[in-house]
């Protein structure tokens, strides 16, 4: 018998320039994929829980991700690293930049 452990993807977003989908999911990460090619670009990972939420700022160089650890992270998408952790006081379920 297979022992499969199946992840979900909870949260996808597309860069404002239509280029990038970010992906979050239970398994810890988010991924960032390459929209011409279909390709995988880069996994990001720095959530000791699951992320539920991803949202790309308005001009697209900062990606938030919002975890069950109560955490939300800011991430420089052109370097792949955490600019700011920001402490919730509950689990993070949405997160979203203004206009």
């Amino acid at each position: 018998m297979v022992n499969l452990k199946l992840h979900y993807v909870s949260s996808v977003a597309f860069s404002p320039d239509g280029q990038t989908l970010a992906s979050g999911s239970d398994d810890k990460t988010i991924k960032l994929w390459d929209m011409a090619s279909g390709k995988l670009k880069t996994t990001l990972q720095a959530h000791q829980y699951y992320v539920s939420s991803v949202a790309f700022s308005p001009d697209g160089k900062t990606l938030a991700t919002g975890s069950w650890e109560k955490t939300i992270k800011l991430w420089d998408v052109t370097s792949d690293k955490v600019k700011t952790t920001l402490q919730a006081h509950h689990a993070v379920r949405s997160v979203a930049f203004s206009p």
